[in-house]
């Protein structure tokens, strides 16, 4: 059993999480908790060449994709999410591994094979929050943000089977936020599941 907690932000680009993040955060720092914040994929070696790959648009096979979030996500949980929990503290994570269960299943892959193999792998969050936002609103937040959508996940017909994917998980650390409030509403609606 954990010391600490996981708590893990999910939902697809453009949802608001990472938006979120910060706050929920600075909301559980002022309850008296520890919190460390961070997010996937990470600055690793391995999150560099995920994130290079999603800028460039240049798509590697599925199953090699998902090899590479899996790299990244263990040097994540083995160098900073495991020791933390150890320490007690509440880890608060932009992205886990419900992420690649809806991407890389949007991919093709068996989505429920892969959330089996994740969960046998590495910590389940106490706390997995989805923000939930149809895929055209996302992307009209991800252009007003950032100009051009990342060509390799940012794209709506894709974008609507991560968000199908995200639906129908159901596991018992999983809530629903709907993210297509505005933010002060959306926070509100976290920090209510969080002291719940």
């Amino acid at each position: 059993m954990n010391a600490g907690s996981l708590i893990t932000l999910e939902g697809i680009d453009g949802c608001g999480k990472t938006t979120q993040l910060p706050a929920i955060a600075e909301a559980l720092g002022q309850s008296g908790r520890d919190v460390l914040e961070t997010r996937e994929p990470t600055d690793g070696a391995w999150g560099q060449r995920i994130r290079s790959m999603a800028r460039s648009g240049e798509l590697v096979a599925p199953q090699e994709e998902l090899r590479w979030f899996v790299e990244d996500r263990r040097e994540h949980v083995e160098q900073v999410i495991a020791p933390a929990l150890a320490r007690g503290q509440v880890v608060v994570c932009d992205r886990y591994f419900l992420s690649s269960v809806a991407y890389q299943g949007a991919r093709g892959l068996d989505w429920e094979a892969i959330l089996d193999e994740s969960e046998r792998t590495f910590p389940h969050p106490d706390l997995a929050l989805i923000f939930e936002l149809s895929p055209a609103r996302a992307l009209e937040r991800v252009r007003a943000r950032a100009g051009t959508p990342e060509p390799a996940f940012e794209r709506e017909p894709y974008l609507e089977r991560v968000a199908a994917i995200f639906a129908a998980v159901e596991r018992p650390y999983v809530r629903r936020i709907d993210g297509s409030g505005p933010p002060e509403a959306v926070r509100q609606a976290a920090l209510a599941l969080l002291s719940d």
